[in-house]
């Protein structure tokens, strides 16, 4: 079943001499269950189409479509409460609210969409990622990888079609990198969660279904590649 498509996207910023192409005719799409792995090198456009996936960003031309439903033909509105409840975001550098323990900072996007945690749900979340034991502890008194296991179960909570991870390893060693690759996996598997997610270090693109390069802009799907391949 596919979950998303994205057809002909482009994104210009600036005009004249000034103009840079970062997207150029960029055609992919995703199916449910899939684990993708977005390389490239810095400024190569990796983290631009990622914000117009997750309609944090407008391209200048062509469509994003998420189960069948255009993004940028919604309403702003409309547009924020489908991403809300359809998207889930992991970034590099965590984003938990201080103020909260694990266990509110993982409910949280439910409770931003009027909704409530079903006990069951963050039960069974906090177990998949190990953190059951640590489920009233705030983020400063967690290791960097247990902060970035709350920030999986947070993008897992509301089940979402897609999950956008940037970097979700960027700031974690090589221990703690492939723990969160395993648990990014298993939730794949698990949830059937569809996974897009970007990285500079090719040795942990070996669990992903399908790798994509992105270079200047222009956008090669590798398939499923072994890091030899890669590099």
């Amino acid at each position: 079943m596919e979950i998303l498509k994205v057809e002909n996207l482009c994104k210009t910023y600036g005009t004249g001499e000034a103009k840079v192409e970062a997207l150029k005719q960029v055609s992919f799409s995703l199916c449910r269950g899939e684990f993708a792995a977005l390389v490239g090198e810095s400024g190569s456009g990796k983290s631009t189409l990622l914000n117009c996936i997750g309609a944090l960003d407008t391209p200048t031309s062509g469509h994003i479509l998420m189960d069948g439903q255009d993004l940028f033909a919604m309403k702003d509105e409309q547009r924020t409460i489908f991403r809300r409840r359809n998207i889930g975001f992991i970034f590099q550098s965590f984003q938990l609210i201080p103020e909260l323990n694990v266990e509110q900072n993982i409910a949280f996007p439910l409770l931003l969409d009027y909704r409530k945690p079903k006990k069951s749900e963050v039960d069974e979340l906090l177990e998949l990622l190990g953190l059951t034991e640590r489920r009233r502890h705030l983020p400063s008194q967690l290791s960097g990888g247990q902060q970035q296991r709350v920030a999986i179960g947070r993008a897992l909570i509301t089940k979402p079609k897609l999950i956008l991870a940037d970097e979700p390893t960027g700031n974690l060693d090589t221990k703690n990198s492939q723990d969160v690759i395993a648990l990014l996996t298993q939730a794949s598997r698990h949830y059937q969660q569809t996974i897009l997610m970007i990285t500079h270090n090719s040795n942990l693109t070996a669990s992903v279904d399908r790798v994509f390069r992105v270079s200047d802009g222009v956008l090669t799907d590798l398939g499923g590649m072994t890091n030899e391949k890669l590099s």
